[in-house]
């Protein structure tokens, strides 16, 4: 039986954990061969593409940070030498930090803006090398609060602001060489990632907040993806899809 993703290449950033994982496994059992990108979690990585594989799916790991261009150009490099040119690409890399406005540093500052905004801009960049003659799509991972701002995320949010307007920019610079771009914007999404900044006991108010009463998980957000990277959404592009739970 055909599947969505029949023969397409998939690059997926920041892919070892959370969203990221779910993504990768979503666009893999849709039938895209996927390049699994991380940057410091190789084990985490590796049970991704194990998984993966598995269930008789096509993927492999490229350790890269994607804040520097020349990891970058070594990611593509690699999926170019694995699979050829490339159909799809999730910017899902990006870092959350979050502080209040007394603590904020230029080191603090510059960490989350070089990943998460000039990152995603350096890996689209390279990735118009690598796109097949027929264009594609490129997704980028966003938030809910590139609208609805939480205290204490003051750089975080900014960045995810940043990202919706590149988003859009780029769907409009793009258009003519047939790839679309639009992202996907959470809401507060249970990951490894929540824990670790100390947000599980915030992400109890925001699930009370919340009209369908709970926060996400990450296979909640992987089928949209898949949705704009295949043909299901070939006239969608320039658009913002928020996956809440009903909070905005």
């Amino acid at each position: 039986m055909s599947q969505k993703l029949d023969n397409k290449i998939a690059i997926v950033t920041g892919a070892s954990k959370g969203i990221g994982a779910a993504i990768a496994k979503h666009l893999a059992a849709e039938g895209a061969s996927v390049i699994v990108n991380y940057s410091t979690s190789q084990a985490a990585a590796e049970k991704v593409i194990a998984e993966i594989l598995s269930k008789g799916g096509n993927a492999i790991a490229v350790q890269a940070d994607v804040s520097k261009r020349a990891d970058i150009e070594r990611l593509f490099t690699a999926s170019k030498s694995a699979y050829g040119a490339i159909d799809i690409l999730v910017n899902n890399a990006g870092i959350y930090n979050p502080s209040p406005i007394e603590d904020i540093t230029e080191a603090h500052f510059h960490k989350q803006v070089d990943l998460n905004m000039l990152g995603l801009i350096l890996t689209t960049q390279q990735a118009l090398k690598y796109f097949n003659e027929q264009g594609g799509s490129i997704i980028n991972i966003s938030s809910l609060v590139s609208t609805m701002a939480f205290p204490g995320l003051a750089v975080y949010n900014a960045t995810k602001s940043a990202v919706d307007s590149i988003t859009r920019t780029f769907s409009k610079e793009l258009a003519p060489r047939n790839i679309r771009v639009n992202s996907v914007n959470p809401g507060m999404v249970e990951t490894e990632g929540l824990h670790n900044t100390g947000m599980s006991e915030q992400s109890k108010s925001v699930a009370e907040m919340t009209p369908l009463g709970r926060i996400g998980t990450p296979d909640d957000i992987a089928p949209a993806v898949v949705f704009f990277a295949s043909n299901d959404s070939s006239w969608i592009t320039g658009e913002t899809l928020f996956i809440t739970g009903g909070l905005r």
